[in-house]
């Protein structure tokens, strides 16, 4: 039997829908990280690894992410700033959840010198796509696993 012959539009669509067929299996087969890339906990919430002062990829990514938007305010390591409190001591005592709430919807809180508002987040790919790294970060640096400074990535 003699095959059809391939056009040339047939030899751009056939690679065109072998990508798009190989990007819709990553993403429904969920993240390609392995267990060190991105950690969680035994009760499914984000954590981090920290060994000879380097940590795990999702950590090394939220201090990026960190440093990246939330400095400005939370000051340099987390450790606060004039806009805003120290990150390290609110991770002690804030759930992983309410961290969520605050970061996606804001809050305004009251004080004796004014109202102190942290603006909302929910709509900022650099830090919603990203929350579980950033959450890793500061909760190492709250645990007192982490020291100030940049940390060094576990295997680089």
């Amino acid at each position: 039997m003699l095959a059809k012959a391939m056009t040339m539009m047939d030899c751009v669509r056939l690679p065109a829908r072998a990508l798009a067929l190989a990007f819709l299996a990553a993403a429904l087969s969920g993240p390609a990280a392995a267990d060190d890339d991105a950690p969680m906990g035994k009760d499914g919430l984000p954590t981090y690894i920290v060994k000879d002062n380097q940590v795990d990829r999702g950590t090394y990514n939220g201090y990026r992410r960190f440093h990246s938007v939330c400095h400005t305010c939370h000051g340099f390591d987390a450790a606060g700033g004039s806009f805003a409190p120290s990150l390290v001591d609110s991770l002690k005592r804030l759930s992983y959840d309410d961290f969520k709430e605050v970061v996606i919807n804001g809050r305004q809180v009251a004080g004796a010198t004014g109202d102190r508002v942290m603006p909302s987040f929910g709509t900022d790919p650099n830090v919603v796509q990203h929350l579980d790294d950033i959450y890793r970060y500061l909760k190492a640096r709250a645990d007192g696993a982490l020291p100030g400074g940049r940390p060094q990535r576990i295997g680089s």
